[in-house]
């Protein structure tokens, strides 16, 4: 593993010990050539996943599914709500072993913003709202009131 801070290609292992919801190792690791200390985590990859986003044009761009990318999209959409950190990890795990598990290689960017819909739907309607509103391109002060009456609505039924 390299080492962030010098680049040396050598590190050791200090300590090894699963992560709190169970998906992943994290590893303390020193650096051979400059003894400064890391965190890598280590998770299961069962395939190598692309995602399909459209743009403007009408096209399709192909790019490597990033669980980074969409554990900040629904970092932002829970801050400051009283969710513990470890339901998020499960809520981004499980997105992901879904997705990897579903035998396609390729899955649209529409698909996973659904899947993350339907994930905080159940977790939280703030930040359910808060991700519609970029997922879903909310314009206008309206937009929020009719989505949130629909949220509303849910609730009641349930």
């Amino acid at each position: 593993m390299r080492c962030p801070f010098c680049g040396h290609d050598d590190s050791q292992v200090k300590d090894s010990r699963p992560t709190e919801d169970g998906a992943a190792i994290r590893r303390r690791r020193q650096c051979e050539g400059c003894a400064a200390r890391f965190t890598t985590f280590e998770r299961i990859q069962l395939r190598d996943l692309w995602v399909l986003k459209s743009n403007a044009s009408g096209g399709v761009r192909r790019e490597a599914f990033d669980r980074e990318k969409l554990l900040r999209s629904v970092s932002i959409a829970t801050r400051k709500r009283p969710i513990e950190p470890v339901r998020i990890e499960k809520l981004v795990s499980g997105i992901q072993r879904q997705l990897e598990t579903q035998g396609e290689s390729e899955v649209s960017s529409k698909r996973i913003g659904e899947m993350v819909m339907d994930g905080l739907k159940g977790l939280d309607s703030v930040a359910y709202i808060r991700f519609a509103s970029v997922y879903r391109d909310f314009s206008e002060a309206r937009d929020f009131e009719e989505f949130a009456g629909t949220v509303e609505q849910a609730g009641r039924i349930e």
